[in-house]
């Protein structure tokens, strides 16, 4: 049998004229977010980048923001979304796992929202509607009204990325970088019951800093729960914290994008800043319940008329 042989030289002279040709060789730059050209990226390891979020999460013992929202209804898989805009609001937060919310109105500065958690339970007043909805964080089973969604754990978990316990979950690193994207992504699995591997987060590094650019949580289906994007990076009382976040729940159907005004960490937030109480003649809800209206009080007796 006869075996067909490359002629290796002339194939060989044939790419060396191509290199050295320049009108059919060029050089193209890459342009990344940040507006350089070409820009260095960084290298890291699985161990560098897990040490660095649990550093991340335990340097912010408590903080309070004053921030500007841009909440949104709807969906993109709906193909309608509704802002709004120049709402001011106020975030609280204390470790473990205390949050409050205070949203004002735009432009008369009333308060829209009122939203306090303890990391187990919540309360949630809307003056607009005079309601005062209570319940557990955890959604067993998501509401068709989307107010009653609304949980103040929900802007903790994207505010502050927890650190991935490894006695618990496994961690597979992938090198995302191409054309358009540089990032390091840690996908956090555990084994589920029946001995498969369900993916709970993805946590993205920009490779141009090193720093967190993105986190996705997921449900038992692999739908996404929380979609949060981190970006412009700065030291409040010595401390990095993304003064832009943009935190998309797609299955509640809503999204806000938050843009900090103001930020002291760690300087301590009292207890009393995390008490919520429910307004007199509001109508008081218990998720999952039908709402109950507080009786109005009764009137005083009137005296005996001669």
């Amino acid at each position: 049998m006869l075996s067909r042989r490359v002629p290796v030289l002339p194939l060989m002279l044939c790419l060396l004229a191509l290199t050295l040709c320049s009108c059919l060789a060029r050089r193209r730059a890459i342009n990344r977010p940040g507006g350089k050209a070409n820009p260095k990226l960084l290298i890291a390891g699985r161990g560098v980048l897990l040490d660095s979020l649990a550093k991340q999460y335990h340097a912010v013992r408590d903080f309070n923001a004053t921030v500007d929202m841009v909440p949104a209804l709807g969906t993109t898989e709906k193909s309608h979304i509704t802002e709004y805009k120049d709402v001011r609001a106020f975030i609280l937060f204390r470790q473990p796992a205390s949050i409050r919310l205070i949203g004002l109105v735009p432009v008369v500065r009333n308060k829209a929202f009122d939203m306090v958690s303890d990391g187990a339970d919540f309360k949630l007043y809307v003056p607009s509607r005079n309601r005062f909805l209570v319940g557990r964080n955890a959604i067993e089973q998501p509401s068709a009204n989307k107010l009653e969604n609304l949980r103040p754990q929900h802007f903790l978990d994207a505010l502050l990325v927890r650190p991935v316990d490894l006695a618990k979950s496994k961690v597979l690193m992938e090198n995302y970088t191409d054309e358009d994207n540089a990032f390091y992504i840690l996908h956090e699995v555990h084994e589920n019951g029946g001995g498969q591997l369900q993916l709970d987060r993805t946590i993205w590094f920009s490779r141009l800093d090193l720093m967190l650019a993105r986190q996705l949580i997921f449900d038992t289906a692999g739908n996404i729960l929380t979609d949060a994007r981190y970006a412009q990076w700065h030291a409040y009382d010595n401390v990095p914290f993304p003064k832009h976040i943009e935190i998309n729940r797609p299955r509640d159907e809503y999204a806000v994008v938050i843009d900090i005004v103001k930020m002291d960490i760690n300087k301590g937030v009292e207890d009393d800043k995390f008490s919520l109480e429910q307004p007199e003649g509001s109508t008081l809800q218990v998720v999952g319940q039908p709402p109950v209206t507080a009786p109005k009080p009764a009137p005083p007796a009137k005296g005996h008329q001669p």
